[in-house]
């Protein structure tokens, strides 16, 4: 008998960095076992340097584009997990068999210094989600 894959959606305000690489991150290590999404509060476009970081890996995230949230498939999750604090405080309110977690992780975009330097905090907030997805997932 085929099990029915759990559901999770990461959520962050523009769906531009940490949560669109949690996604690919978490299609390529969980995809077996999740059905994976990403959403934003307020979606804008999905960052080149996030792309970049991912690619160093093998992770193709090109594809992917910022979603706005959409209440019906929110509340069809088994887990939503939140990846900044805005959208921890704004996330909509879901049904009590969804799963809530909060993954609390620095914003790389908001990063600066030299190329390197920034490219570097896109990698650590990258490091930083997949091990969180292998230990939480």
């Amino acid at each position: 008998m085929l099990v029915p894959k759990k559901r999770i959606m990461f959520l962050c305000i523009n769906n531009s960095c940490r949560s669109q690489m949690a996604e690919g991150i978490a299609k390529t290590l969980k995809g077996d076992e999740y059905e994976v999404f990403s959403a934003g509060m307020e979606p804008t476009h999905v960052n080149p340097r996030a792309i970049e970081v991912l690619k160093e890996i093998g992770i193709d995230i090109s594809s992917q584009y910022s979603k706005l949230i959409e209440n019906h498939l929110l509340n069809s999750m088994d887990i939503v997990v939140t990846l900044c604090g805005e959208a921890e405080e704004a996330c909509p309110v879901t049904p009590p068999h969804i799963k809530r977690e909060h993954w609390p992780l620095p914003d790389p975009a908001r990063a600066t210094g030299t190329e390197e330097e920034i490219m570097d905090k896109f990698r650590e907030v990258r490091n930083k989600i997949i091990e969180l997805v292998k230990e939480k997932l």
